[in-house]
């Protein structure tokens, strides 16, 4: 409750209007933020490591007619790249194409599930960042920033919005690829906010969540007891240090016990008819990325708010047949287009994808040349942050466009730029977020997802 309000002082301004300065600033210049929220729920489906735009959405006829030949001067003359050196040759796909029937959309042959879902998606081929290492540009496009400490937007949505459902998290996380992204668990960190925000990571193989069950030979009543004799001790502690810390791990603790119930039930894929589970290609009991999207429809439909998905396996530099675009690539594919395609049209069936916003793409794009590090003569292609490709569907999202275009050669934006901060502002904006005026005082600043200024645009016309 607020009681009656003084006057601020210009100390008092300068101290408490920071956010509410950059809210003002931002619908001053037309920032737009207004309404109900399109989204209520989000599915990220993140390819981690950089998928090729150019052998999957953003397919370039010229540059296959000038495979071999020497990039020009200006793609490497003052440019900063991760590991080309020299002047490279231009690498064109080394794939046949096909061209989606709804659409008329031209995509990898790899992708074929892909066609019965396009009409539902939004697919932006102008995408950019400014950060060209995987580690960093993880954490710019999921926290706001390219150092660790800073909070996800899972964590964001959930800080706002809360769960759905008291007895599930409102922000898990699954896995799959071999790894997790190299930004590590900082994607999916809380950051400055409360911990009970950030993403809880869940298991599509075995026990859901590790160490979520009653230790051997203590009954539940017992646990019961000894939460209740934890309560009190850290509701004594959080009274005498005032540090919401507390009050956030007790919160932790009783989740944890609801959970005990829930997790398991939601996590049975077994559950499932034999047909949902041949659609996505899941074999109960085995991980995989389907595993994953299956689980994903599971948890939005039983509340939770935000489900983020990584893959990793998209570092395709060409080095060897483990990450290259001849052996690789065509693998990577095969896991991921079937079950993403089954789970787009299952939200579709159950009245989900309505109001359900599903994400694809990676952290950065790649070279338009061959990298051949170290002489390989693998394909295989750099870190590139100039331009990439990312497609979203649900929630209101326009079924079968396509917004932004990059050059011929697939190194430079040519039309309608999109930015990770326009990515973020907009994502915010969906799920009824104010990007502009949503801060949390932290270290003297009022921390914001979309940074310090209000460069980042809320995409309006991607919905209907």
């Amino acid at each position: 409750m607020s009681g009656p309000q003084e006057p601020l002082s210009r100390r008092g301004l300068l101290s408490a209007g920071g956010a509410g300065l950059a809210g003002l600033a931002g619908h001053a210049f037309g920032s737009g933020f207004a309404g109900s929220p399109r989204a209520k729920r989000v599915i990220w489906l993140q390819m981690s490591g950089g998928p090729p735009q150019l052998d999957m959405f953003d397919i370039k006829p010229t540059l296959n007619r000038l495979h071999g030949t020497l990039c020009p001067k200006e793609f490497i003359e003052g440019k900063r790249l991760a590991f080309i050196k020299g002047r490279p040759t231009l690498l064109g796909s080394p794939w046949r194409n096909y061209q989606v029937p709804s659409t008329g959309w031209t995509v990898s042959e790899h992708l074929p599930h892909f066609a019965s879902i396009a009409e539902h998606t939004t697919l932006v081929r102008s995408m950019h960042t400014d950060q060209f290492n995987h580690a960093p540009a993880d954490l710019m496009m999921f926290t706001g920033n390219a150092q660790p400490g800073a909070a996800s937007m899972g964590a964001w949505a959930s800080s706002e919005l809360g769960s759905l459902n008291p007895n599930l998290p409102s922000y898990c996380v699954l896995g799959s690829g071999g790894s997790d992204p190299t930004g590590g668990k900082s994607t999916w960190g809380a950051g400055f906010l409360a911990s009970q925000h950030q993403g809880v990571r869940l298991r599509s193989k075995g026990e859901p969540i590790l160490y979520v069950q009653d230790p051997a030979g203590l009954s539940r009543p017992g646990r019961r007891a000894g939460l209740d004799a934890l309560s009190q001790l850290n509701g004594l502690t959080a009274e005498q240090s005032g540090d919401p810390e507390v009050r956030a791990r007790m919160e932790q603790y009783e989740l944890a016990w609801r959970m005990q119930s829930s997790v398991p039930d939601v996590a049975d894929l077994n559950k499932e008819p034999a047909h949902v589970l041949e659609d996505y290609g899941v074999t109960p009991g085995q991980a995989s990325f389907g595993a994953n999207c299956l689980l994903a429809r599971r948890l939005v439909e039983s509340g939770v708010r935000w489900v983020q998905l990584f893959d990793w396996g998209w570092d395709l530099h060409g080095t060897s047949t483990g990450d290259d675009l001849v052996d690789t690539f065509p693998k990577k594919c095969l896991s991921v287009d079937r079950p993403i395609a089954a789970l787009v049209r299952d939200l579709h069936r159950r009245g989900l994808l309505e109001d359900t916003l599903v994400v694809w793409g990676g952290e950065f794009g790649r070279t338009p040349m061959n990298e051949a590090r170290g002489g390989s003569t693998r394909l295989g292609r750099d870190h590139h942050a100039g331009c990439f490709s990312m497609w979203f569907a649900g929630a209101g999202i326009r079924g079968g466009e396509v917004y932004g275009a990059t050059d011929e050669l697939g190194y430079s934006i040519a039309r309608d730029p999109v930015s990770v901060r326009d990515l973020q502002a907009t994502m915010l904006w969906s799920l009824g977020i104010d990007p502009y005026s949503t801060s949390v005082r932290h270290l003297g600043l009022n921390r914001r997802l979309i940074g310090p200024t209000n460069e980042g645009r809320i995409m309006h016309h991607w919905f209907a």
